[in-house]
């Protein structure tokens, strides 16, 4: 298993088979960490790949064509859900909402900060919480910047 925010696995992707988006490798431990146990039940050992399309269902395939949908899967994706409360940090439990009123109260967000702290604590374990099984802290500095923007859209909006 590769380390929380190290590099996240190598086999080569293929397509996901409802959506036709090119899949990204995920390491069999995450798929077996957030798959329910009815799906569970389905798993076979074979390389797993993650569908990032919004509007495709599949969250896993593999390469023997079994898929695994939302409904296979303990925690809500986030690339999956609505814009606006999604969970960015599966470790640390960050979202878009609590992002959003931390910018709202203060002008600013400190999520990045405190995941780096816990990133050099040693307490991510987002190869096995993160349903991509790779690093938030990419996401969340995107959604920062992001919700940031949208704010300030907002602001000047206003008459």
């Amino acid at each position: 298993m590769a380390d929380c925010c190290g590099t996240s696995p190598s086999a080569s992707a293929s397509r996901c088979p409802a959506s036709g988006t090119q899949g990204k490798p995920v390491d069999i431990q995450t798929v077996k960490a957030l798959l329910r146990e009815s799906a569970l039940g389905r798993l076979s050992l074979s390389s797993h790949q993650f569908c990032p399309a919004a509007e495709c269902d599949v969250v896993y395939f593999d390469d023997g064509g079994a898929v695994y949908r939302r409904d296979d899967i303990r925690v809500p994706v986030w690339e999956k859900e609505p814009v606006g409360a999604r969970m960015l940090c599966y470790c640390f439990g960050e979202t878009e909402a609590a992002i959003r009123a931390e910018l709202d109260r203060s002008g600013r967000s400190d999520a990045v900060t405190r995941i780096r702290g816990h990133i050099a604590a040693g307490r991510c374990a987002c190869e096995v919480r993160n349903p991509r099984g790779v690093c938030c802290l990419g996401d969340v500095t995107a959604a920062v910047s992001r919700i940031r923007a949208l704010l300030a859209r907002s602001a000047h909006d206003m008459p």
